[in-house]
C-alpha cells in the first residue's frame, strides 16, 4: 500500500467517525481531518512522481589569503600651525 492509499484509508475512517458522531464540534474536527488526510494524500502522489538528486557542490580550490591593506588617513602638513 502506498503512502497516499494510506492517507487516504486514514480519510475514509474520519468520514466514518464524522458520521458516527453527535456532537457537531467533533463532527466538524473530523471532517476537517478528513480533508487534510486528502490534501496528504495529493501531496504524497505529487512527491513520489518527483525525482530529486542532490549534488554536494564541489569545492573551489583553498587560495591563500592576503592580507587586508589598511588606507593610510592624510596627515596635516606640519608647517602649517593652523591646520
Amino acid at each position: 500500500m502506498s503512502v497516499a492509499d494510506e492517507y487516504r484509508a486514514k480519510a475514509a475512517e474520519m468520514a466514518e467517525k464524522a458520521k458516527r458522531e453527535g456532537d457537531t464540534l467533533l463532527r466538524a474536527e473530523f471532517e476537517a481531518l478528513r480533508r487534510n488526510y486528502l490534501r496528504l494524500a495529493l501531496q504524497a502522489e505529487k512527491n513520489a512522481k518527483t525525482d530529486i538528486v542532490y549534488e554536494t557542490p564541489r569545492r573551489a580550490p583553498a587560495q591563500p589569503e592576503q592580507p587586508a591593506q589598511q588606507q593610510q588617513q592624510r596627515q596635516p602638513d606640519k608647517k602649517d600651525p593652523d591646520k
